[in-house]
């Protein structure tokens, strides 16, 4: 009979040592299926770890979720010229889509950096009413005069109460460009940001642009300005005409109390108005502005103590904007009033993009678009100081 040594040196019978071998080889078949079963479910468990850690945060809109087709077809377009992605994403999903007067509605990030640049600005813009229409103009209704009311008894009959006046102001939007231009070298850098550097460039045009237009605009093929409005002089101005008041001097301010001149334009502005009134300025108004003193030798000018905050004038914010006219002689260099109710700014919310990779080369040029307006809606809510 065979012999079978055990494990601790002992001899052991052959059936019983068959027993102890077959033994052993189920237990080691046990542990390595159990080990399989371990190794799979933590490969499931580390998969289940790695997709809850990627997954992306739930889209707050399908816009958002469509973000990156955008993107993609965007720098396509604006390095090479590739239009092709671009023709099949929906205009609702406000993509770079084709227009029916040449060029390409611009990706949503891009648009939303050259609306947040323009906003910032030093112009109009940051104390006027701002509106976004989709029409080619738009319309308000300004009342013109108190409502009528009147008063009753109990017994008497009541009187009829006139009717009250409403003017309907209709500002139309114009076409604002701007062209900036790239070498199509820097374009084919990897590592060159074009969708920053494309909206940065069309923002300070636009902005220059915006800026000049609603101070001086003429209203052909332009915003018409605060300064090409009907004026005439504050006692003798007309609902529809914004009043004038001098400065006292020839030129310039006068030359005992100059400050007086401001205190009569605040207060030549209606009370209703001033609570949300404010100077617009250029910087050099603003220095010879500052520089003033009442009678007890204190300045009427304060800095702001806050930064981003405005410097106050006689309690009143000043927006310093460099479009205003420096003083000279039959100049309005000074604006005050509540440029909310007295300017409103009209937009379309879409930017085009054209590329030009022919008129300019090597460089392409980006004709960038959009439509805007500009007008007076209340000439009764601002004032103007005139140096005679």
């Amino acid at each position: 009979m065979t012999e079978v040594k055990a494990a601790a040196g002992a001899d052991v019978p052959g059936d019983l040592g068959a027993e102890m071998l077959g033994f052993v080889q189920e237990l080691k078949a046990f542990r390595s299926e159990i080990q399989n079963r371990l190794e799979a479910q933590e490969e499931r468990m580390t998969m289940l770890d790695r997709k809850t850690i990627s997954r992306p945060r739930a889209p707050l809109s399908v816009e958002a979720d469509q973000g990156a087709p955008h993107q993609k077809a965007f720098d396509a377009y604006i390095r090479h010229g590739d239009d092709g992605a671009l023709r099949g994403l929906p205009l609702e999903g406000k993509a770079m889509t084709s227009t029916s007067d040449g060029g390409f509605l611009a990706a949503p990030t891009v648009a939303m950096q050259v609306q947040e640049a323009l906003n910032v600005t030093a112009s109009l813009r940051r104390v006027a009413n701002v509106v976004a229409v989709e029409s080619a103009s738009y319309e308000v209704l300004v009342d013109m005069g108190d409502i009528a009311h009147g008063w009753a008894s109990e017994a008497a009959a009541q009187a009829e109460t006139g009717t009250p006046s409403v003017q309907r102001v209709v500002i139309p939007v114009h076409e604002l460009s701007a062209m900036p231009k790239a070498s199509q070298r820097l374009l084919d850098d990897a590592a060159f940001d074009v969708e920053t550097w494309l909206a940065g460039r069309i923002a300070e045009k636009f902005a220059r642009a915006e800026a000049t237009a609603f101070i001086s605009g003429d209203g052909v093929n332009k915003p018409r300005g605060i300064l090409t409005h009907a004026k005439a002089p504050n006692g003798s101005a007309t609902n529809v005409q914004i009043g004038t008041i001098p400065s006292g001097g020839t030129g310039d301010f006068a030359a005992t109390n100059p400050a007086n001149a401001l205190i009569d334009l605040v207060y030549a502005l209606g009370a209703q108005y001033r609570a949300n009134a404010s100077f617009v300025m250029n910087s050099k108004t603003a220095a010879a502005v500052r520089k003033m003193r009442d009678a007890d030798g204190r300045f009427l000018w304060a800095d702001s103590l806050a930064m981003g905050q405005p410097a106050q004038l006689l309690g009143y914010p000043v927006l310093v904007c460099e479009d205003m006219p420096d003083i000279a002689q039959g100049s309005h260099s000074i604006a005050f009033g509540d440029f909310r109710s007295a300017y409103t700014i009209v937009e379309r919310p879409d930017l085009r993009v054209l590329r030009d990779p022919f008129s300019a080369k090597p460089h392409v040029l980006f004709y960038a678009s959009k439509r805007v307006g500009g007008g007076v809606t209340d000439a009764r809510a601002v004032k103007l100081m005139v140096f005679g």
